[in-house]
């Protein structure tokens, strides 16, 4: 059995991760790590594992019978917890937040989108740094492009996603009162995922070197997010597909479909589901995923199977609700 812990066990990423982790055949969830809910029992702060879980918050750290630890932390935190702490060498981590995201070789993190790294994090990797959320819809919609060298002009994306995208603590635009029956646009041409998305895409095609114009949209649901990527593509329709069906045939998670999707295709699923359509020489990408799960904690857990040479699917048979 894999002995696992976490550390920043009180957000939306954290309950879903410790909801994963008591539920993965291979996997004994040894320790959740709160300042903030020391003390509490889990099933307390996250009430949808009444009757999965006994464990109880702790402020302590044991490295000791841990194989792999998952950073559930804000952003800078890791970092931070890393230079305080001197973690065991024969401990694996998987990083949620940005710190680690971009390799710039200050630190030995393997970036962990599968879809791109799976070989990387298989062969040898000990530390990986989890994708951010909307980073996965828009990556997952661009890397057959990118890898065919057909990124030649700017990229252009509107994003939809739900409020669980902004953490558990609430703010002035997460309240029910002010999200529900609401939209806005946040952070547009500047978000901070853009970084990690062009490191990506100049890893598979060193040329590019155009725009991303990302419109992040706050949206008045929970969780999911819905991308809508469009690029001048000369290429038949039928030509990009087969790209994108050859490039995704021998991942598990990602899918290519005939129908336009809809955002609960994919809520509670680790699924990403890609839609292609083209308009003269546009051509539309929809990318839907889960936030909380492909975004997030699903993608950490798919990672820990990799790095632990798991079958890649084992405790992710997730399905969607019917309605």
């Amino acid at each position: 059995m894999i002995k696992a812990g976490i550390i920043g066990g009180a957000g939306y990423t954290a309950g879903e991760l410790t909801r994963l982790l008591v539920n993965h055949p291979d996997v004994e969830l040894k320790w959740i790590h709160s300042t903030s809910n020391a003390g509490n029992r889990v099933s307390d702060v996250h009430q949808g594992l009444i009757g999965e879980t006994d464990l109880t918050l702790t402020d302590k750290v044991d490295w000791t019978d841990t194989d792999v630890v998952f950073f559930c932390t804000p952003h800078g935190a890791t970092r931070e917890f890393m230079k305080k702490h001197e973690v065991p060498a024969d401990v694996k981590i998987i990083d949620l937040s940005t710190d680690y995201r971009i390799e710039d070789g200050t630190h030995d993190f393997v970036y962990g989108l599968p879809e791109l790294n799976r070989k990387r994090i298989v062969r040898g990797a000990t530390r990986v740094a989890n994708p951010g959320c909307f980073a996965t819809a828009i990556q997952l919609a661009l890397l057959p492009l990118a890898k065919n060298l057909l990124l030649n002009s700017d990229v252009h994306v509107t994003a939809i996603t739900g409020s669980t995208g902004a953490g558990v603590k609430p703010g002035a635009t997460t309240h029910y009162s002010w999200r529900n029956d609401n939209i806005s646009v946040y952070k547009p041409f500047k978000h901070q995922h853009l970084a990690e998305i062009k490191q990506t895409l100049k890893t598979l095609q060193n040329s590019f070197s155009a725009e991303i114009n990302f419109l992040p949209v706050r949206g008045c649901f929970s969780r999911g997010i819905f991308a809508m990527v469009y690029v001048d593509c000369p290429v038949s329709l039928e030509e990009v597909r087969k790209l994108y069906e050859d490039y995704y045939d021998d991942h598990n998670f990602t899918f290519v479909t005939d129908k336009a999707p809809d955002l609960k295709d994919v809520v509670n699923t680790n699924k990403c589901i890609l839609h292609l359509d083209k308009v003269g020489d546009k051509l539309l990408i929809t990318s839907v995923i889960d936030n909380l799960l492909k975004g997030a904690s699903g993608t950490a857990v798919h990672n820990m199977n990799l790095l632990f040479g798991l079958q890649e699917r084992i405790g992710l048979n997730l399905k969607p609700s019917a309605f």
